[in-house]
């Protein structure tokens, strides 16, 4: 890391905008599409294609391009980045980095290669330039909702995986430790106790699984930053009075950093990282407090090596009103995105042992490529089925074979033995583009 580069870009994006117009802010995001636009007509093949004979000199005009989703841009992966990758070469690196377990390390040397599998279910491959990574400190610091008085930072980061993004966010004053969240809520805690962690960073769900241990916790969080699932007020609040700190929530996507808290702990969008279109059922958009968008069309202005211009997201969100901090970037009330179940399972040494569902979704999308969505349920008596809906070309018998393979050595690996079913069937996506519920536990599950 540049420690003067870091310097001005935390002072940059720590004041940029606050008390400026929503027109000034719109002028800045024309001024970077248009940037971002004349750099893709030059080194993307795809988008040279798809815009061609299409003059764009407003955002209102910017507006009217195509948009593209995830299937899109896997397809045409190749001619879409702008630095020579192949979508095949990266797909079987992110495939053995998650069967090997390890997580850093750059591609190449130059590129963390994040795998997800979002809301359609399929593989996607996202690619940020080392260049960009280097400067996460800086937007961390700035962006993380957390206030400096609380320096230096002392993190507990709980996650399926430790990406090379995250350890990038180390650096002077910033003390990073990573748990995953399979280990267990006694060690966790344990770790806390010992590291003296003012600042922990988690999921909704394992937050409730500390929950029960919070009187062993002798050093208390100063903040809680929650991300990655959805985050309801009502739990907010609990969480708040449980762990007596205030939690706030951080809205990242393997598209972008969509949206960061402010010091008033109100969910604002990057509108300086990130341009957001919003829109209703009616494709009109959407700009009043209180509603929800059913369109989202994301494009990163910052990201050059993969570039997403008007990039369809499934998330919902409700826009919130002008927040007292004096940033004029739009606020989001509430995120709605999938909000899947945690498993619980008895492993052999008679505990219950949850396994997340984000963990569970990687091993299904990494046992097979010709899994286009899959749906899992697990029943009351604690095993689980699988529905795949698998591609035409794909022989049914090679896709179960593999997962209960992995399944069964994965479970293992946690001490638990699990009955697993595989079925094969359509899964049609929610008509109201509402996030599918992946993970069902069923009621009366042990």
């Amino acid at each position: 890391m540049n420690p003067l580069r870091a310097l001005a870009d935390y002072v940059s994006l720590r004041q940029r905008f606050y008390g400026s117009s929503t027109a000034r802010i719109r002028q800045y995001q024309w001024r970077a599409i248009e940037v971002l636009l004349a750099m893709a007509r030059r080194k993307s093949p795809f988008y040279q294609d798809l815009y061609r004979g299409r003059d764009v000199r407003s955002l209102a005009e910017f507006a009217q391009l195509p948009t593209i989703h995830k299937a899109a841009m896997m397809e045409n992966f190749d001619r879409l980045n702008t630095a020579g990758l192949k979508r095949d070469e990266l797909v079987a690196y992110a495939v053995e980095k998650e069967l090997a377990r390890d997580y850093l390390g750059y591609y190449a040397g130059e590129y963390v290669v994040g795998l997800s599998s979002g809301t359609s279910g399929a593989k996607g491959i996202y690619v940020t330039p080392r260049s960009l990574t280097a400067r996460l400190p800086a937007v961390f610091l700035a962006r993380g909702g957390i206030p400096l008085r609380l320096l230096p930072f002392r993190i507990l980061f709980l996650l399926r995986v430790f990406s090379q993004g995250f350890a990038d966010i180390r650096a002077p004053l910033i003390s990073l430790t990573y748990l995953s969240t399979m280990t267990d809520p006694g060690e966790i805690v344990e770790r806390m106790n010992a590291d003296r962690i003012n600042v922990l960073m988690a999921p909704p769900s394992l937050l409730r699984v500390l929950l029960p241990h919070i009187d062993t916790i002798r050093v208390r969080p100063k903040r809680i930053v929650s991300y990655a699932e959805v985050l309801e007020q009502e739990e907010k609040e609990r969480l708040q009075r449980a762990f007596e700190c205030p939690v706030v929530q951080i809205y990242q996507a393997s598209e972008g950093p969509i949206g960061s808290a402010c010091r008033c702990g109100t969910l604002h969008i990057n509108e300086d990282l990130v341009y957001v279109e919003l829109f209703d059922e009616g494709g009109d958009p959407v700009t009043e407090s209180g509603r929800t968008a059913r369109r989202m069309i994301v494009t990163n202005l910052l990201n050059t090596a993969q570039p997403l211009i008007r990039y369809e997201m499934n998330d919902l969100v409700e826009l919130g009103g002008p927040c007292p901090c004096g940033s004029r970037f739009r606020t989001i009330a509430k995120v709605i995105g999938r909000n899947d179940d945690v498993f619980v399972f008895r492993a052999r040494d008679g505990t219950a042992r949850p396994v997340f569902p984000d963990l569970l979704s990687r091993w299904i999308i990494t046992s097979s490529d010709a899994i286009r969505e899959f749906r899992v349920v697990q029943g009351s008596d604690g095993g689980m089925e699988i529905t795949v809906d698998a591609e035409d070309r794909a022989d049914p018998e090679i896709i179960r074979a593999a997962l209960l393979d992995r399944f069964r050595t994965e479970l293992s690996s946690f001490g638990i033995e699990a009955a697993v079913r595989v079925r094969f069937e359509r899964i049609p996506l929610p008509v109201d583009n509402t996030k599918l519920k992946r993970f069902v536990r069923a009621k009366g599950t042990p």
